[in-house]
């Protein structure tokens, strides 16, 4: 089951919320007024879709996935 949290204690215990999903592997869910906002989840997780883009098929992530290509650095047929 998806752990859910306020954004107030999001916010407050970011740190401690971001080594929890790192350990566990599992997603945490941000609520506000008890309703689903936002999630906090693992990076394979969160890669998924990317790698699941059949324009993307073929492409290999290396270095930072967070920085930005270029769009030289896309296969020819995803530019």
């Amino acid at each position: 089951m998806t752990a859910m949290v306020s954004i107030y204690e999001a916010k407050t215990h970011l740190s401690k919320l971001i080594a929890e999903v790192e350990k566990r592997g599992r997603p945490i869910t941000i609520c506000r007024n008890h309703k689903p906002v936002a999630a906090i989840v693992p990076r394979r997780t969160a890669m998924d879709p990317l790698r699941q883009d059949r324009r993307l098929r073929g492409a290999v992530f290396v270095g930072d996935p967070c920085a930005s290509l270029g769009v030289e650095d896309w296969p020819e047929d995803a530019r």
